[in-house]
C-alpha cells in the first residue's frame, strides 16, 4: 500500500530562460522608480477623478469607453489604501500622503512589462526562430513610448497587454487544433482568446479593432474547417459551436458583467446625474432618489408634476412658465400671441409643476379614489403658480418661424379662443390601455386641435425669455425623437382646491408612497446609449495631432515638467525603431504584391510552407497595424499620439518576421549572411542607444541641462521644454 513511498517524488519542469530573463527586464523597466514624479502627471488628471469617485462610490459616465479599465486602476488604488481624497484639478499638481502613487501605477506598469515576454511568444507561435522572438520583445523593451505609457496611471499598456494575450491565445489554440482538438489545452487557449478579447473592448473600445480582427481569423479559419472532408458533420458542428461560445457569447456576457460591477459599485449619486433619465437617476442613492422615492406611481387627474424633456440636450430641463408674456413684436418685425411664455428651464423652480386637469371637470385635486390617466386620454395642463392653461396656437414660434408658439393662455378678449387640449401618448407602452406612470413613462403631447406635437427646440430665447430654452409645436411629426419625450419626474396627488393652499402645497416636499427600481439591463441600456452619444466638446488640444503625424512621430506630448529642476517627462518614442517598422511595414507590401504576382504567373519564388507562413503572419502584423490605425482617420474626436501605439505594437513585431524572411529567402549564400548578421547587430546597437538617449524624457530623471535638451530635439515639431533663466 505504501510502496510508492520507497521511490522519491520528482517533479520535472522546463524552464524557458528566454522567457524569464525577458520577464525579469520588462519588470526592472517598467518598475524602476514608479513613484516618481510624485505628481499628477498628463491624463492621471482625467482618470484619477474616476478612481476617487469610485473609491467613494459615486456615479459617473465617461464617454471615452466602458468602466473595465477604469475598475482595474481603480483596484490598484483599493489594494493600496487610496480613500479618495484628492482634488484631481491640476497637471504637476503633487500627491498629498493619502494617496499611493506606487500602487496605482502598479498594474499599467505590470501589463506593460507582460507584453515584452507576450511579444517573445507570438513570434514563437507564429513559427519564427527564437532569435527572431527575442529581437521582437527587446523592440518592445526598449520602445520609449511603450515604457511612458506604462509607467503613469493610463490605460494603454493594459489595452496593449489584452491585444497581445488574446492573439496568443489564439494562435496556441489554432496550433492545438491541428493535433489535439478538444483537450483541456485546446479550451483553455480557446477560452482565454475570448475573455482576453471581452478585457481588450473592456478597456478601451479600440480594442474592438483587433476583436473584428481575430474574428474574421477565425472566421476564415472556420471556413476552411467545414471543408475538411476527413471531419464528420456532428464534429464540424462542435467546432463551431465551441468558437460561438468562446469568441461572442462569452466576450459579450463578460461585457455585460464589467457593467454590472461598474453599476453595483456606483450607487451614490454624483456629479453626472443630470444627464441621465429620471427614472435612472431615481435608482441612485441620495439626489433625485431623496425626492422621489415612494412617490405616487400612477399619474392621475388631479396630479400635480413636473415634466423633464427626455433628450437631455443641450441640457437637463423641466417644462416651466411665468407671468412675463411673449413680446408683441420680434426683433425681426414678427408678432406674436402676447400670451404667457413656455419654456424649459434647466433648474429645479416652483414654476416648474403643472396640474393634471379632466377637460370635463373643474376640480384640480385628486378624486378619491384617484383616476389614472391612461394612454390616448386628453387631458389640459394647468400652471400651479399662474394657473393658466397651456395653450398652442397658429402663431409662430419666437426662434422657430415653421413652428406654432407654445403659451400659456390668456384670455385677452379677442378673436383667439384657448386650444387647450392634449392626448397623452405613451411611447415605451406595454398596450394601449397603459397608466401613465411617474419616471418609467416616456410620453408625448399631442394638440388636439392642430397635431402639434409639444417639443423641445433646444434654441436659447433672447433676454426678454431670459435664456430659457423654447418650446414649440412641432407641426407633421413624424417618429418619436427624444426632444417630442417627456416623463414626470417629482409627482404629489393634490388636495388643496384653492390657489393660495395649492401654492404653499406646490411649495412642499414631494410626498412618499412608492419605490421604483430599474431593472439592469435597463440601467445598461441607458449608460451604454450614454457613452455611445454622449460627445464632449471637442476643443482643440496644445498636443493633439493628426493620424499622419503618427507613422513619422512628427508629434510629441510633454507629460510633465518639475518647475524647479526643468525634469520632465515626454510621450516620444524611439525613432530608429519607428522607422524600421515603417520600412518593415513597406518592404513587406511590396514583396507580398511580388510573390502574389509571380505565384499568378505560376512561379513560386519561396517554399509553400514558407508563403503561408509570409501570408499568415504577415495577416496578422500588417492587419492589426491597418485596423488599429486607419479608423482614426474617420474619427471625429481629438486625437493623441497614444492612439497609435496599438498600431505601433503590431508593426513592431512585424520587424523580425521581415529580418527572418530576408535572411532566409534573399540572403542565399553564407557571405550575404553574414553581412546582413552585423548590419543587424549594428542597427540593433543603435536601437538600444537611441532609447538609452531619450531616457531621461521617459522617466523623468536625471535632469538635463538646456543645451542636452535642445540636442534631443530631433525635429523641429517636437515641443521639449527649455527654462529660461
Amino acid at each position: 500500500m505504501l510502496e510508492f513511498l520507497k521511490q522519491p517524488v520528482v517533479v520535472t519542469a522546463e524552464i524557458n530562460v528566454n522567457l524569464v530573463a525577458l520577464t525579469v527586464m520588462g519588470l526592472v523597466n517598467r518598475l524602476w522608480a514608479l513613484s516618481y514624479p510624485r505628481a499628477v502627471v498628463f491624463d492621471e488628471v482625467y482618470y484619477g477623478q474616476f478612481v476617487s469617485l469610485y473609491m467613494k462610490r459615486i456615479f459617473f459616465v465617461d464617454d471615452s469607453g466602458p468602466p473595465f479599465g477604469h475598475m482595474l486602476l481603480a483596484f490598484g488604488g483599493y489594494l493600496g489604501g487610496f480613500d479618495g481624497n484628492f482634488l484631481w484639478n491640476r497637471i504637476g499638481a503633487e500627491y498629498s500622503m493619502n494617496v499611493p502613487v506606487w500602487s496605482l501605477r502598479l498594474l499599467p506598469a505590470l501589463t506593460g512589462a507582460l507584453c515584452v515576454p507576450l511579444a517573445y511568444q507570438i513570434l514563437v507561435e507564429l513559427h519564427f526562430s527564437h532569435c527572431a522572438a527575442f529581437v521582437a520583445a527587446l523592440l518592445i523593451l526598449f520602445e520609449n513610448s511603450l515604457i511612458t505609457q506604462s509607467r503613469l496611471m493610463l490605460l494603454e499598456s493594459v489595452l496593449i497587454f489584452f491585444i497581445l494575450l488574446a492573439i496568443l491565445s489564439y494562435l496556441k489554440f489554432y496550433n492545438l487544433q491541428k493535433c489535439s482538438p478538444f483537450t483541456a489545452g485546446w479550451w483553455f487557449w480557446l477560452l482565454l482568446t475570448g475573455v482576453a478579447c471581452s478585457c481588450a473592448v473592456g478597456v478601451k473600445y479600440m480594442g474592438l479593432f483587433t476583436y473584428m480582427l481575430l474574428l474574421a481569423i477565425a472566421g476564415v479559419h472556420s471556413w476552411h474547417l467545414i471543408g475538411d472532408q476527413t471531419l464528420s458533420n456532428v464534429s464540424v458542428l462542435c467546432h463551431l459551436l465551441a468558437r460561438g461560445l468562446a469568441l461572442v457569447v462569452i466576450p459579450v456576457a463578460m461585457y455585460l458583467s464589467f457593467f454590472y460591477v461598474h453599476l453595483t459599485l456606483l450607487y451614490r449619486s454624483g456629479p453626472h446625474d443630470q444627464i441621465m433619465t429620471s427614472a435612472f437617476q431615481a435608482s441612485l442613492e441620495g439626489g433625485l432618489a431623496r425626492i422621489t422615492q415612494g412617490q405616487p406611481l400612477e399619474v392621475a387627474y388631479g396630479s400635480q408634476i413636473t415634466l423633464r424633456n427626455v433628450l437631455g440636450k443641450p441640457m437637463p430641463c423641466w417644462l416651466h412658465s411665468h407671468k412675463n408674456t411673449y413680446p408683441i413684436r420680434y426683433e425681426n418685425g414678427r408678432g406674436s400671441s402676447h400670451q404667457q411664455q413656455v419654456t424649459c428651464y434647466p433648474f429645479k423652480d416652483v414654476n416648474n409643476w403643472w396640474i393634471v386637469k379632466d377637460p370635463g371637470m373643474q376640480q384640480l385635486v385628486v378624486s378619491n379614489p384617484p383616476r389614472p390617466v391612461r394612454h390616448g386620454h386628453i387631458v389640459q395642463l394647468v400652471h400651479g403658480i399662474t394657473t393658466r392653461y397651456l395653450n398652442t396656437h397658429d402663431v409662430a414660434a419666437p426662434l422657430s418661424p415653421h413652428s406654432q408658439e407654445v403659451s400659456c393662455y390668456v384670455d385677452y378678449n379677442i378673436s383667439m379662443p384657448a386650444q387647450s387640449l392634449w392626448r397623452v401618448e405613451i411611447v415605451n407602452r406595454e398596450s394601449d390601455t397603459d397608466v401613465w406612470k411617474t419616471i418609467l413613462s416616456e410620453v408625448r403631447f399631442v394638440h388636439v386641435n392642430t397635431s402639434a406635437v409639444l417639443k423641445l427646440s433646444g434654441a436659447s430665447l433672447p433676454e426678454w425669455g431670459y435664456r430659457q430654452l423654447e418650446i414649440i409645436g412641432e407641426k407633421l411629426s413624424k417618429g418619436y425623437h427624444q426632444s417630442m419625450l417627456w416623463n414626470v419626474e417629482e409627482h404629489r396627488y393634490g388636495k388643496s382646491q384653492e390657489q393660495k393652499e395649492r401654492e404653499v402645497e406646490l411649495h412642499s416636499p414631494t410626498q412618499a408612497d412608492i419605490s421604483k427600481n430599474l431593472s439592469f439591463m435597463a440601467r445598461f441600456t441607458e449608460l451604454q446609449w450614454k457613452i455611445l452619444t454622449l460627445k464632449n466638446e471637442d476643443t482643440e488640444h496644445k498636443y493633439s495631432s493628426s493620424p499622419l503625424d503618427w507613422i513619422t512621430m512628427d508629434t510629441n506630448i510633454a507629460y510633465w515638467f518639475h518647475p524647479i529642476s526643468g525634469a520632465q517627462i515626454h510621450l516620444i518614442g524611439n525613432v530608429l525603431t519607428w522607422a524600421s517598422a515603417n520600412v518593415a511595414t513597406l518592404v513587406y507590401v511590396c514583396l507580398f504584391l511580388w510573390y502574389l504576382l509571380r505565384r499568378r504567373r505560376k512561379i513560386c519564388d519561396i517554399p509553400e510552407d514558407a508563403w503561408r507562413l509570409w501570408v499568415s503572419a504577415g495577416g496578422l502584423c500588417v492587419g492589426g497595424w491597418a485596423v488599429n490605425y486607419l479608423p482614426f482617420f474617420v474619427m471625429e474626436k481629438t486625437l493623441f499620439l497614444y492612439h497609435y501605439l496599438p498600431a505601433l505594437t503590431f508593426q513592431i513585431l512585424l520587424i523580425p518576421v521581415v529580418l527572418q524572411h530576408l535572411t532566409d529567402h534573399l540572403c542565399r549564400s553564407q557571405l550575404p549572411k553574414n553581412a546582413f548578421s552585423a548590419l543587424m547587430v549594428a542597427w540593433f546597437s543603435s536601437v538600444y542607444l537611441v532609447y538609452r538617449t531619450f531616457s531621461p524624457l521617459t522617466y523623468g530623471e536625471p535632469t538635463l541641462s538646456a543645451a542636452e535638451l535642445r540636442a534631443l530635439r530631433w525635429k523641429e515639431s517636437w515641443d521639449i521644454l527649455i527654462r529660461k533663466h
